[in-house]
């Protein structure tokens, strides 16, 4: 059996060293913390290290900081990304292959680790805009209880008996959804077996003449209501000493205050 670098060219063992060489050189250099995701690694493959539930990253610098505060990456988009990317200690990881709520997870724990849990916020309380204080560490994760197979997908039975299995979308997949066929392209992501056949042009051929409206419907609905996530209604104390429940999201600006 040959080796994985008899396949490789003199340019690919370079870049494959070249990462070895980095990843151990932020394992050895900076202290790791490890971060729960919401999903529990379930979403994902055996195959893949996110199906521990769990990932390490180090702490903040002031060299990422240059990551946070690149105007190309803030535009773009991807300046989470780059960050994560600079953080994740845990080796075969890609941002890519993370689903939102893992990757929000991962975000709002890198800035707890790198400025503290204290982030100031204006939210909204009996229809006034007020600027409090949110303590990110109190943030929960919702519940998901459902079992994935060693693919990391899961099982669907629509109304007239078809058995579908589904994976959830990573965050780049999100990302590409279009604004004419986001339903279809949501689907297509989505599905990866019909009664057992993985064949990309039967599936597509069961979305456009044999899946009806209703179950499709009735299928996002359950894939919506059962998908991993962040609890970000979090409980907050007002000007007056009483409590109110107000939502909080990730922004541009989570890293600045």
């Amino acid at each position: 059996m040959s080796k994985v670098t008899d396949r490789l060219d003199n340019k690919q063992i370079i870049d494959l060293a070249r990462k070895q060489y980095e990843q151990r050189q932020k394992t050895n250099k900076y202290p790791g913390h490890i971060v729960k995701l919401p999903s529990a690694g379930k979403v994902y493959p055996e195959t893949s290290p996110l199906r521990e539930g769990v990932v390490e990253l180090r702490l903040m610098t002031a060299y990422d900081e240059d990551i946070i505060t690149n105007s190309s990456y803030i535009n773009t988009g991807i300046v989470f990304d780059k960050l994560l990317e600079a953080l994740i200690i845990t080796p075969g990881v890609d941002v890519n292959d993370l689903i939102n709520s893992d990757k929000e997870s991962l975000i709002i724990s890198a800035r707890i680790l790198g400025y503290g849990p204290e982030y100031p916020s204006l939210v909204t309380n009996n229809g006034q805009t007020e600027k409090h204080t949110i303590d990110l560490s109190k943030i929960q994760f919702k519940p998901f209880d459902l079992d994935s197979d060693e693919n990391g997908e899961f099982d669907y039975q629509t109304a007239d008996g078809t058995i579908l299995k589904f994976r959830y979308l990573t965050a780049e997949q999100s990302k590409k959804l279009s604004d004419i066929t986001m339903i279809s392209d949501f689907l297509k992501y989505c599905i990866t077996s019909v009664n057992g056949n993985r064949d990309a042009n039967e599936i597509d051929n069961f979305l456009s003449y044999s899946f009806r409206a209703k179950e499709s419907k009735e299928f996002r609905k359950y894939v919506i209501d059962n998908t991993p996530g962040i609890d970000y209604n979090i409980e907050i104390e007002g000007e007056d000493g009483s409590t109110f429940i107000a939502g909080f999201r990730i922004e541009s600006d989570l890293f600045w205050f």
